[in-house]
């Protein structure tokens, strides 16, 4: 196929859209007919100097895009892709974006530098493409800047793309030997030093060795020092990117820097421009939460012994630190708070001094108090505002003890602020630090004198009341404080202090949702919100006001309904007040259909909301897809068996949600609400399941499905079994090899993180949910002997995590309780297995020992039931 890749390369940038959309077309065929050509043809593009750089720069593009992809399974298929093609075109496409290196064209050569890591990402783990490290390397020899600039970008762009252990340590040495020498004060090339610097951040998750190394760390630390103090800004703020990557992957080797770290930092913050000072905060902020984790760690049961001890950084810092941050608090911008995305140097040190609170809690209370009693009643709002944004960050971190008393003095002054103050600025911080007094000093927690009694409850709602006619970014930060005081009741059972004003509350929270700027600064977001919060803590005595609301929600659904044609910015504007109206409407579905004295009344609305919802599926916008679906999972948990007559229209949206890969939230929320139906429709469900177990099965065997996913569906079959019983009969074939070769994976995955964990246990619990579900699904069924075939693997499965010892609490919960499940259901056929099995003894033991009341619960009853199965 011959075309001319120039022209049609720049025809896809045209501004006539049917001269751009046949060149897309025209790639597009190139692509499928001849892939090797295609590729060849864009890396030919892009290292030809006599192109124009528009279209080089495209070819770059194309290239890069064909290498990888944000989905998963979209990425593997094209890995798969580049290793399948002839050897001869992958080495002249190679050859070609080495060549490009050294292009004077900027573009050409950035661009190439991220093909040639994607290209690197693929082939190094491979054991393929061995000499290019060594030939980048030999580039950095080279005269000419811009080679040697291009060559460490691609270096940094190398260690982004491809994992430590792919590469050998010599070739890591002599990567960060590169890197470290472009870094050097000596370096008279600004952006080849800033090209090293920016490399030396992607490259720290290679150098574990060289930090190990004293000498090595010494000299990689002073480098990265000297840069901060480079006259060019974009070096200084990449130095110190690089200091704060240092602080989180290798906290435990900073001892020896940190007063200079401190120094340096010190000077940024006071007299820097803003983007290198934030990046100097960001040090700070990241040592705080490298803290909070270790003292987390050592303060939770079950590990006594964090991997890094504590160095206490922060603790020995904060004299010097807590003074400089409070400095900054006072370099407030004129527009900060309207501005939604807004991040400057008096946000930045006012979140590092949270993070310090949080760290060291106590004892910031005395370094603090003195700057707020002292600017708090300037004349300048700079001051007033610092004062108050200080008071609110220290709120979460130090002692209740300590903090009521101050807080009691404050909460009359910050409630006559918040009336009176004649800057937006301070009203604003005002009613923040109000919500974070009620989030973190309020509630039936807390052991102290609570800080909102009788006395002062109506002064309080009274100007939250009133601020929420404020200006839409002081409304919304009133709403997010009366969320929180809210939230404080909602275990106070019968006799809640907000229930005389409920009826004001719901009426002021209406009227800001229809205010014409509640669009503004998420205030109508915020309003939902807290109307959601205050319908959960509500109580029999206002349950009449929360049943008068449910028309009014429905009418303000049904107008969104009604509306003809609609821009774009309408229509996404109508499915967010959508999504928060079916949101509004699930809160109070749960709270009206789960007392008794409210439900039979409240279900005669039951028709006209399962009418509205399924009209709003019909707008087909995921977010709203999402909400509709939370609500109908309430409604039929409301409605128990009365739901059936639903299922024959509801049915099609259920499988849009269960087939939707795209949208995966959208399709584990479906799966969820499979399981709010079995429970209310029992058996009544078994028309519908034919088509739901088909899905669910599809679902599980699709690679493009996310991950997150699969353990709510395993978890669904047990749901499924427990609702029909016997009937499960059909699905077993199906269901119990998928559960196995599951069971098998996530029983010897080991973890690598954290997140790896999670997953991992939260998958292991669907499995365990589902085996539960189905063991107790068949009981006292004469079909019980079909599981038999099943029942030694099961035990191998809690076997193998017995032994594997990291189960989390509620693993250990659902593991004994499916072994007494296996006990009971399958009775003295059950007894011999058990017997054999290498851990079913210890494993109950050490769970009828343990600490946790919900374990040792349900290994109480396994007991009961594996004494049966094993005597009889």
């Amino acid at each position: 196929m011959s075309l001319d890749v120039t022209q049609v390369l720049l025809s896809a940038q045209s501004a006539d859209g049917a001269i751009r959309k046949h060149a897309e077309e025209s790639l597009k065929q190139f692509q499928e007919q001849n892939l090797p050509g295609f590729l060849l043809s864009l890396s030919s593009e892009l290292a030809n100097e006599e192109k124009p750089e528009e279209s080089r720069r495209l070819a770059g593009l194309i290239l890069k895009n064909a290498l990888d992809a944000k989905e998963q399974h979209r990425k593997n298929e094209l890995f798969q892709r580049w290793l399948a093609l002839d050897a001869g075109a992958k080495v002249q496409i190679k050859g070609l974006l080495l060549q490009t290196l050294t292009s004077p064209v900027a573009s050409a050569r950035s661009t190439a530098s991220q093909v040639i890591a994607k290209v690197a990402g693929i082939e190094i783990p491979q054991k393929q493409w061995p000499e290019l490290i060594a030939s980048l390397l030999s580039n950095i020899h080279q005269v000419q800047p811009n080679v040697k600039q291009a060559t460490l970008e691609t270096l940094g762009y190398l260690c982004e793309e491809v994992s430590p252990d792919a590469v050998d340590q010599d070739q890591v040495n002599k990567i960060l030997t590169a890197v470290v020498q472009g870094m050097n004060a000596s370096e008279v090339n600004s952006d080849v030093r800033l090209a090293a610097t920016r490399a030396l951040y992607n490259a720290l998750g290679f150098a574990q060795v060289n930090f190990s190394n004293d000498m090595e760390r010494d000299y990689i630390m002073r480098v990265v020092c000297e840069a901060t103090q480079s006259p060019e800004v974009k070096i200084r703020q990449a130095a110190f990117e690089c200091l704060v990557a240092i602080s989180s992957t290798y906290y435990d080797k900073l001892a020896a820097y940190m007063q200079d770290i401190f120094n340096i930092t010190a000077k940024a913050v006071r007299g820097d421009e803003e983007s290198v000072a934030l990046q100097a905060i960001e040090f700070w902020s990241s040592i705080c939460d490298e803290e909070i984790d270790i003292l987390d760690e050592y303060s939770s049961e079950f590990t006594a012994d964090s991997d890094v001890p504590c160095f206490y950084f922060i603790k020995q810092a904060l004299p010097a630190l807590v003074p400089m941050l409070l400095e900054t608090l006072l370099k407030q911008e004129e527009d900060q708070d309207l501005d939604e995305g807004a991040w400057n140097l008096a946000m930045a040190g006012g979140t590092c001094l949270g993070l310090v609170a949080r760290t060291v809690g106590d004892d910031i209370v005395p370094l603090v108090m003195p700057f707020v009693q002292e600017n708090i009643t300037k004349s300048d709002w700079r001051q007033r505002e610092a004062a108050t944004y200080a008071f609110g960050s220290i709120l979460e971190g130090p002692s209740a003890d300590k903090l009521a008393p101050l807080v009691n003095v404050a909460l009359s002054f910050m409630l006559s602020a918040l009336m009176k103050d004649p800057s937006n600025h301070v009203k604003d911080t005002t009613a923040w630090t109000l919500g974070r007094i009620f989030e973190f000093l309020h509630g039936s927690a807390l052991e102290t004198a609570p800080i909102i009694t009788a006395e002062n409850c109506q002064q309080i709602l009274t100007v939250l009341l009133h601020s929420m006619k404020d200006v839409p970014n002081v409304a919304e930060k009133a709403c997010g404080a009366l969320y929180f005081l809210a939230q404080g009741y909602v275990d106070a059972g019968s006799a809640s202090p907000l229930s005389p004003f409920f009826q004001d509350i719901v009426q002021n929270l209406l009227m800001v949702t229809h205010r014409e700027d509640a669009g503004e600064s998420r205030l109508r977001t915020a309003a939902y919100e807290t109307l959601n919060e205050v319908v959960r803590c509500s109580t029999e005595e206002t349950a009449p006001i929360v049943m008068q609301l449910v028309p009014v929600i429905m009418m303000e659904l049904h107008q969104t309904l009604e509306t003809e044609k609609l821009s774009t910015d309408e229509r996404e504007k109508r499915s967010e007040l959508q999504g928060l109206l079916c949101g509004c409407l699930q809160v109070i579905i749960q709270k009206l259909g789960g007392m008794e004295s409210t439900k039979y009344s409240f279900l005669q609305y039951a028709d006209q909301m399962m009418d509205l919802f399924l009209r709003v599926f019909a707008c087909r916008n995921a977010t709203v897809h999402e909400e509709a679906m939370l609500a109908i999972g309430a409604l039929a948990y409301a409605a128990g068996p009365n739901f059936a007559k639903y299922m024959t229209q509801f049915y099609q949206y259920l499988e849009m949600g269960l087939q939707n890969f795209e949208e995966y939230q959208v399709c584990a929320i479906t799966v969820g609400v499979v399981g709010d139906l079995c429970r209310a429709l029992e058996d009544k469900i078994l028309p519908f399941c034919d088509g739901i177990m088909t899905q669910l099965l599809k679902d599980l065997s699709s690679n493009q499905l996310h991950r997150s996913v699969k353990p709510p569906i395993f978890s669904c079959f047990g749901d499924i079994a427990l609702a029909i019983g016997e009937n499960f009969e059909k699905y077993l074939i199906y269901a119990m090899p998928m559960l196995q070769s599951a069971a098998d994976l996530s029983a010897h995955t080991t973890a690598t993180d954290d997140e790896m964990l999670d997953y991992t246990n939260q998958l292991r619990n669907g499995i365990l949910e589902a085996y539960s579900g189905i063991l107790q699904g068949f009981k006292s069924s004469p079909k019980t002997q079909l599981l038999m075939p099943y029942a030694p693997h099961i035990l191998q499965f809690l076997d193998a995590l017995y032994n594997g010892k990291d189960m989390d609490d509620t693993v250990m919960k659902t593991a004994i309780g499916v072994l007494g499940d296996l006990a009971d259901t399958l009775g003295v056929h059950a007894g011999p297995l058990i017997n054999q099995s290498a851990s079913s003894k210890a494993f109950l033991e050490e769970c009828l020992a343990s600490d946790d009341p919900l374990v040792k619960e349900s290994a109480d009853w396994a007991s009961i039931a594996i004494t049966r199965a094993v005597s009889g």
